[in-house]
């Protein structure tokens, strides 16, 4: 008997809905991705032909010709201390949230909560006003402090909440063996928080990297633009030669899919941590 036949009936027709919904999701990128190496002629022929050959000339042309290679590096430069900053700042003000008891502590919860609420449409312009006081207008400054900003609430309250997922039973241990905070956050809550930090960092990593706005309003000098701000107006001069283009699409979103498939496990176990407490 085939192992097919033993799988319940609504087991297999729920089997058949996630594989539907997987293949509904992954086809626009599959056709983005055949796209990407065609040629013109190729275009016209229909979204599913496949091309004679693969035109892999299309991402050097579009590394070259969209200034790629700098929108990239300024990308990297941003993206590395804003998830670095927000995880050590969320790691110290989620330790403080869900085990310390200080003043205030219901109140400033809750402006955190709000302040991860405001969209950043709200507060765009007095932003560029102050970031043009302070003279930092054009530079990763600009795009990497206001993102550290907008990234605390959500890694204190993300972080607080999976810290109170941890056995209470080895925290006690450690402050009945007379552990000082810092003892405690060092050696018993950061080694246990690594799925959540992962996954908190994937966040960030994902948010900051597709980040639109903030660039587009406080930065137009070329040398600082990142790749979804220069992937605009490549598509400005590009918008005839699809098969470019798309090639600059796929060079924006490929780091996000290889990040998620190297921590795909970490991501997963970072959102599961606690269920089964």
């Amino acid at each position: 008997m085939s192992r097919s036949s033993n799988i319940p009936a609504a087991a297999l027709f729920l089997r058949l809905v996630l594989w539907l919904l997987a293949f509904v999701t992954i086809t626009p990128f599959l056709l983005l991705l055949l796209t990407s190496i065609k040629s013109k002629a190729d275009v016209l022929k229909g979204a599913f032909a496949l091309p004679a050959y693969p035109h892999f000339e299309n991402y050097v042309d579009a590394w070259n010709a969209g200034h790629f290679n700098i929108y990239f590096w300024n990308s990297i430069i941003v993206v590395i201390p804003v998830v670095a900053v927000s995880v050590f700042l969320g790691l110290l003000t989620g330790f403080a949230f869900a085990y310390l008891s200080f003043p205030l502590r219901r109140t400033l919860f809750a402006i955190l909560t709000l302040g991860m609420m405001v969209p950043a449409e709200a507060f765009i312009i007095p932003l560029y006003y102050e970031m043009r006081y302070l003279g930092l207008i054009n530079t990763y400054a600009a795009l990497i402090i206001p993102q550290i900003a907008m990234s605390i609430p959500f890694s204190t309250i993300f972080l607080a909440s999976a810290m109170q997922q941890l056995p209470e039973e080895v925290l006690e241990a450690a402050v009945l063996d007379g552990a000082g905070r810092f003892h405690i956050l060092r050696k018993i809550v950061i080694p246990l928080m690594i799925p959540a930090m992962s996954t908190l960092a994937l966040f960030l990593f994902i948010w900051t990297w597709n980040e639109f706005l903030i660039p587009f309003i406080l930065v137009n000098d070329d040398a600082y633009r990142t790749l979804p701000l220069g992937m605009l107006f490549f598509q400005g001069r590009y918008t005839v030669n699809t098969p470019v283009l798309t090639a600059g699409a796929v060079i924006v979103i490929f780091p996000l899919i290889l990040t998620y498939l190297v921590f795909q496990r970490r991501f997963i176990a970072g959102l599961t941590a606690g269920a089964t407490k």
